[in-house]
């Protein structure tokens, strides 16, 4: 089961995409050759059409902070990925500073095949969430990232810290394999295509996407948020 978790995952997800381009074609299709059609209500004023549809991720979302904070950030992740690890610094500095003006939701976007321990992390995290420590866990693997991603293998590793922060190691080892996990993982990659997601980290802001040289940098990304907080308060 180890070794076709992250084949499955990305087959569900992939196959979610190929299901919406099919949709969409098929829909362009059923249109008249004059154009597309709008609908109008008595008055003859037209409606705009319906909005893409997103999918909502693993319910409930990692988060932390208020869930009515005026700022929320929403990152689309991969704990093996370089800039993550990068990025991961910056936003605890966020956090701390924010505080309660800051909610911020993570979600699994792994990076397979490119990173061969990025499903196996993602699983990682997800099994430590079952217990209540996800956010334990996620700083563990972000701040250890280059030992246990040159790893052959990081099960052991990943075992290591589940024991560090507490876990039932047994139940922690059942559950990474579990269709609980596998599930979560493969609806936060349904939400993230569904929001055209194609790398990491990428990062939404009250539900617009962040410039990748803004997150990285933590002045440029601290002007952002203070700007919008600034906003919500007029």
């Amino acid at each position: 089961m180890r070794r076709i978790l992250p084949f499955l995952i990305i087959l569900s997800v992939l196959g979610v995409a190929l299901g919406s381009a099919w949709y969409l074609k098929r829909s362009a299709s059923s249109q008249p050759a004059s154009g597309p059609s709008v609908s109008s209500n008595s008055t003859g004023s037209t409606k705009p059409p319906p909005p893409p549809l997103t999918a909502p991720g693993a319910e409930p979302p990692h988060a932390a902070g208020p869930a009515n904070a005026p700022v929320t950030l929403e990152e689309f992740g991969d704990f093996e990925c370089p800039p993550c690890g990068q990025f991961h610094p910056v936003l605890k500095k966020m956090q701390e500073g924010f505080g309660d003006n800051l909610h911020v939701i993570f979600r699994e976007f792994p990076l397979a095949p490119a990173h061969q321990h990025a499903i196996a992390a993602a699983s990682t995290a997800e099994a430590a969430g079952i217990q209540g420590r996800f956010w334990e866990m996620h700083h563990l693997l972000y701040d250890n990232q280059k030992t246990w991603h040159e790893a052959f293998d990081a099960r052991p590793i990943f075992e290591g810290y589940a024991k560090q922060i507490g876990l039932d190691v047994e139940m922690f080892k059942r559950d990474i394999n579990s269709d609980l996990v596998a599930h979560r993982i493969t609806e936060d990659g349904k939400r993230a295509h569904s929001l055209g997601v194609s790398g990491t980290p990428t990062v939404f802001m009250n539900g617009r996407e962040m410039p990748f040289a803004t997150i990285i940098d933590e002045a440029k990304l601290r002007t952002a948020i203070q700007t919008e907080i600034d906003a919500r308060k007029r």
